[in-house]
């Protein structure tokens, strides 16, 4: 499950990367593509929200449950609220667009940088603390465990995994081309 999740966070990253250049082109007076960065956002809340952070939610309570001491920090399901509440807020901004009302390009630009700094700090945060914390205190039983509770959750991630979903295909080839990485 581990592993899983950290092949998550790499594939997120390069999203991330995708949104700093798109919102740099912006701040440089560039035109971008606004369909595929609303690719960008609707993956992150299609898979990120609705798979990767309830699982990681689903672990950590069972960390918090099994290992922890009581007053332990709820800051894991905190940020991910507050990250729904982003990528919303950044959807909406981008679907206006996309409708062609205007909107402020800094408006753009400042919900763009915003949801990308957010993103790039609560990775951070599980990379440095909780991720190890997991890794060095569960057991082999532990992870079986979490990994029956969590099958129900468990879905291919419909950009990155070797499926033939065409969601979001365009996307998909827009990485192919640009980011030199495996889709797997």
């Amino acid at each position: 499950m581990l592993p899983r999740l950290q092949n998550d966070h790499k594939h997120i990253a390069v999203l991330l990367n995708l949104l700093k250049g798109k919102y740099q082109k912006l701040a440089d007076g560039e035109s971008v593509n606004f369909g595929l960065v609303r690719d960008v956002v609707e993956y992150m809340q299609s898979y990120t929200e609705h798979s990767h952070h309830p699982l990681e939610d689903i672990i950590y309570d069972y960390y918090l449950e099994r290992f922890a001491r009581k007053d332990a920090t709820k800051r894991l399901s905190q940020e991910h609220h507050k990250l729904v509440e982003a990528s919303t807020t950044l959807a909406a901004t981008l679907n206006l667009i996309l409708n062609d009302i205007v909107v402020a390009k800094e408006k753009l630009i400042d919900d763009l940088k915003s949801y990308v700094t957010m993103q790039e700090e609560h990775l951070r945060y599980e990379e440095e603390h909780i991720f190890p914390l997991l890794e060095k205190t569960m057991t082999a039983e532990d992870w079986q465990k979490i990994e029956s509770t969590c099958s129900e959750r468990l879905v291919d991630d419909p950009l990155f995994a070797n499926g033939d979903d065409i969601v979001f295909e365009e996307l998909r080839g827009y990485i192919q081309t640009v980011e030199p990485i495996s889709l797997n």
